[in-house]
């Protein structure tokens, strides 16, 4: 032990005692690994005491929950990280407790520096209290729209289908549109020729959306048939709703595609498409 002792004093310290370049670095080394086992530690801890009370008797969403959790990591953490800045400017000599005293006096600059920084953190806490979205949620936060993979205190980060995460700082989120709120709109439209009869059509759409209805368990109202919807250029059109769980109306809309594609086949229902019919000047000639 003495031994030890003698070999971080001789290579650690300066003759006077006090830590040399080499001794500063260890302690900033160790201070840091500390602070990650801290988190480390902390994360555990709350990860266990949410899920103790997720199995009590009262309910709560569990998408709140995870973003709960996420911000409560996040605060530990920058604490954490604060408390570790502080030890390193102890070690290379500078006095802490007079950077904190003239907090105060500096603090009309800082705010003025860090203006983004303190709306990013205040958005954030209204943003999380006022449940506009949570993590897991399908969002459109302007131009961008995704699932909501983490929300901090102070930025939002979104995943959209393909692939792309998108880093928007919370103080520039305005309008949010949540697409995961409440059921969801399926719709499909469906267009056949003018030579068709529309009364045998729509009830062979009848019969697609009792099947699908009684077979996907994503749809909880519907399929409807709205019935006729427009007289376009090269057919008539058939609208079909259908209220879905968050998030399926797309499985939902792709397997009524389907479905009413192979009906059409079997009932022998034409799709329509352009044609144009090409008339020589001597047919024209001989209608005339």
């Amino acid at each position: 032990m003495n031994r030890v002792l003698s070999f971080f004093n001789e290579f650690l310290k300066k003759n006077d005692g006090s830590l040399n370049i080499f001794g500063k670095t260890f302690k900033i080394v160790i201070v840091f690994m500390v602070i990650k086992i801290l988190i480390r530690i902390s994360h555990i801890l709350i990860d266990k005491t949410i899920e103790s009370r997720k199995n009590k008797a009262f309910t709560v969403d569990e998408k709140k929950i995870d973003t709960l959790i996420a911000v409560l990591k996040n605060i530990i953490k920058y604490l954490l990280y604060f408390i570790g800045i502080m030890i390193l400017l102890d070690i290379f000599g500078i006095n802490t407790s007079s950077i904190l005293a003239t907090a105060g006096l500096g603090g009309l600059a800082i705010s003025f520096a860090a203006q983004s920084l303190i709306k990013d953190i205040i958005t954030g806490f209204f943003i999380l209290f006022e449940d506009q979205y949570s993590i897991g949620d399908y969002v459109q936060i302007g131009d961008y729209q995704g699932i909501v993979e983490e929300l901090g205190l102070r930025v939002t980060k979104l995943r959209d289908f393909s692939g792309e995460l998108h880093i928007i700082p919370n103080s520039n989120i305005g309008t949010v549109t949540n697409k995961t709120r409440g059921a969801m709109r399926a719709l499909v439209t469906v267009r056949i020729p003018y030579e068709e009869d529309v009364d045998r059509v729509i009830n062979v759409l009848e019969e697609v959306s009792q099947t699908l209805r009684k077979s996907n368990e994503s749809i909880l109202e519907g399929p409807n048939i709205l019935g006729i919807s427009d007289l376009g250029e090269y057919g008539i059109e058939i609208t079909v709703i259908a209220r879905t769980k968050p998030m399926d109306q797309w499985g939902v809309e792709r397997d009524l595609r389907k479905e009413i594609k192979k009906a059409f086949e079997r009932e022998n229902i034409k799709i329509p498409y352009p044609r144009m019919d090409i008339v020589n000047e001597r047919t024209r000639r001989d209608r005339d």
